[in-house]
């Protein structure tokens, strides 16, 4: 049985440590109604020190462990802090020999937004890409310049240690670990169950074409995370550019230096890859699929899709809908 340990701290956001914990915990239900009880996990919520923590806006958590009560565990998820976590680095010092030791007994540890502090403050992401939330991209990098800082990454991943750059990066990438512990069935009820629609998975959010490059504009960052959250909404460029006091030209120019595309091709690639999900996983029509990414004109995201993606929309549906797929073998998860 594999044990999955969920870190607490004073003044952690609580949606570092709950969700997690929910995903976690909603599938060991999903399990046990199957009757498939070798799949369940054992989860641990644990305090570096004292037994009831309180997180941020006051919810306190009573932790039945600490650190020290956890001798072996295979999946470890470190909470981010509210506010700059700089300050809070030096109260913890039991906690960085504790992840050291655990990541050295082949434990997988993953970082929520910037509990990505701590594995660098324990040395863990020496040598090692990285990501953080984006307010603190400059700080983390002066602190840490062993680290290979991304800054265009929402999820890393290197020799079993995962860092999130936000809140739905934390989701998507419980999800890969779902499928890791649970299999594909129960990874796919926990999506319909805890995403409001079908997502990029962590493969491709990982892997995507744009991987190794980084860049250094922040407010460029900020237009990336605001478009992606967006995308399915009437945009414009110059409606864009006008909501982070930018002029249409600035912005063109700026995104374009720091992705090497346009504002507007990066909008076309992220309606078109949520459309690929849509069109694999959900029973929406053509015309529904575009209108939910996005996409009043049909026949405009027909062309497109099919200009993008060398198929239609319904050659596309009807390939990846009759493909044969062939099991793989995957990394456990204290491989």
């Amino acid at each position: 049985m594999k044990h999955v340990t969920i870190i607490t701290v004073p003044n952690a956001l609580g949606s570092t440590v709950t969700i997690p914990l929910e995903m976690l915990s909603a599938a060991n239900d999903i399990a046990r109604a199957r009757r498939q009880r070798d799949k369940i996990v054992t989860l641990d919520v644990v305090s570096v020190g004292k037994e009831t923590v309180t997180l941020s806006g006051g919810l306190k958590i009573h932790c039945e462990k600490s650190i020290s009560d956890v001798r072996k565990t295979d999946l470890i998820f470190v909470p981010g802090i509210w506010g700059n976590p700089r300050k809070t680095l030096n109260a913890y010092d039991g906690l960085y020999a504790w992840l050291r030791n655990q990541y050295n007994s082949n434990c997988t540890i993953c970082s929520i937004v910037t509990g990505s502090y701590f594995l660098a403050q324990a040395g863990l992401l020496n040598g090692k890409p990285a990501t953080t939330h984006w307010r603190y991209f400059d700080e983390f990098q002066n602190l840490f310049p062993k680290v290979r800082l991304q800054r265009k990454r929402f999820i890393t991943s290197a020799n079993n240690i995962f860092c999130t750059g936000s809140v739905n990066a934390a989701r998507d990438i419980m999800l890969h670990f779902v499928q890791l512990l649970y299999g594909e069935s129960i990874a796919d009820e926990i999506s319909h169950h805890f995403t409001h629609e079908l997502k990029r998975s962590y493969e491709s959010l990982l892997l995507s074409k744009d991987q190794q490059a980084t860049h250094h504009d922040e407010l460029i960052i900020k237009v990336q995370e605001w478009l992606q959250e967006n995308y399915a909404n009437n945009l414009h460029v110059s409606e864009v550019a006008d909501n982070f006091k930018l002029s249409a030209r600035s912005l063109n120019r700026r995104f374009k230096n720091a992705t090497t595309t346009t504002p507007l091709q990066y909008l076309q690639e992220l309606r078109i890859e949520q459309a690929k999900e849509l069109l694999k996983k959900s029973n929406l029509s053509v015309s529904e699929v575009a209108d939910q990414v996005g996409y009043q004109d049909a026949s405009y995201f027909t062309s497109l899709f099919k200009k993008l993606n060398s198929v239609t929309p319904n050659e596309y549906k009807s390939l990846v809908r009759n493909k044969l797929f062939v099991a793989e073998s995957k990394p456990s998860i204290s491989s």
